[in-house]
């Protein structure tokens, strides 16, 4: 909750003693308050708008196609402060944070600029044109209203069967890990002559997405079946440090807010529920002070039921949970804070 809390003083420029602000206003929490403040919900699965005031919800989203009637900038940014105006409603007026996929342009929007993807970036072997695309991409993303674009990605393709391994600016762990500063410094420099406002970045997928081996991706009944996507990277620790760490260490480096667990596991173990890789590694050892989100329903994965789901992936050190609601058979927002209160007055927690 704190790194929440610090991210959106940073976001809305509050004043330079936030963290005392924000210190001093987690004293004052209830358990609702900071379990709403940790559940982010897509705006297409709102149950009503209401909501955001009755359960504290600390973030909402947009995925794909989850876009206002109204899909020009000031009908964003209408949506975003109708959302806001309930956010402040509370008893302790916290904002909201607001996500976007804005991968390669403002892409939701219509009349935004669409660039190319991380893989035609990356074929520039340009810094500068990489931190120019994203320096405009976040001036549209504050043009509509919103705070947070979950980008970049950061990956390190090692198979192209992998569907997503466009998202990746090359396999080279080396030309990754020049473009990933320029990346961030684009999407959160950009505003700076602007009151001190920012578009927080995020590095995503923690870790060893692009390393998947064939035939080991995920099933959900129902849902998806894969052959590679979300499946396991079979690799040793100093392999993994070796191949998918250091563009990390240069976004942390570069002062990224945020930072994204992975769908995929690692020799086994879900990303999403491993305590060695978010906190021991990335939190403890990397030194990352960001905001720590999981991927869309991406604790859902984990094996077992979804309350103990949950009780993995908070434990495992995942701040914010993109839950995202109940949409292709996920768990509802009111089921994740109903079981995430449980778990915290039972211990488990």
């Amino acid at each position: 909750v704190n790194i929440l809390l610090s991210l959106l003083c940073a976001s809305v420029s509050f004043a330079e003693d936030s963290e005392k602000f924000v210190n001093d206003l987690i004293q004052k929490m209830t358990l609702e308050e900071k379990v709403g403040q940790m559940t982010q919900v897509d705006k297409r699965m709102l149950d009503n708008d209401q909501d955001i005031a009755d359960y504290f919800l600390g973030s909402i989203l947009s995925g794909g196609g989850s876009v206002p009637d109204d899909n020009t900038p000031k009908g964003w940014i209408n949506m975003v402060n109708s959302y806001q105006q309930k956010a402040l409603s509370t008893r302790l007026k916290i904002p909201l944070i607001y996500g976007i996929d804005a991968v390669h342009g403002h892409s939701n929007v219509v009349g935004a600029t669409i660039f190319p993807q991380n893989i035609g970036l990356g074929c520039t072997n340009s810094p500068d044109i990489v931190e120019q695309v994203n320096h405009a991409t976040a001036v549209e993303v504050a043009a509509t209203g919103l705070h947070w674009t979950f980008s970049p990605c950061v990956t390190v393709p090692q198979d192209d069967r992998w569907g997503r391994q466009y998202e990746g600016f090359s396999e080279s762990t080396d030309l990754v890990s020049k473009l990933t500063p320029a990346a961030i410094k684009g999407y959160e420099n950009a505003l700076e002559k602007l009151n001190g406002r920012k578009i927080a970045a995020c590095a995503k997928h923690f870790i060893g997405d692009g390393g998947t081996t064939w035939e080991t991706g995920s099933l959900v009944e129902g849902i998806h079946t894969y052959k590679i996507d979300r499946g396991d990277t079979k690799i040793s620790e100093g392999k993994l440090r070796e191949l998918y760490l250091p563009p990390y260490v240069k976004a942390i480096e570069a002062g990224v807010k945020t930072i994204m667990v992975s769908f995929n596991s690692w020799n086994g173990v879900k990303c999403h529920g491993d305590k060695f890789l978010v906190n021991d590694l990335l939190k403890e050892e990397l030194g990352f002070k960001g905001l720590v989100v999981s991927d869309w329903a991406g604790i859902d994965e984990i094996p077992g039921d979804y309350k103990s789901d949950i009780i993995t992936s908070i434990n495992a050190g995942i701040d914010l949970v993109m839950v995202p609601g109940a949409l292709y058979g996920q768990n509802h927002y009111k089921t994740f804070i109903k079981l995430l209160k449980e778990s915290v007055k039972e211990g488990s927690i």
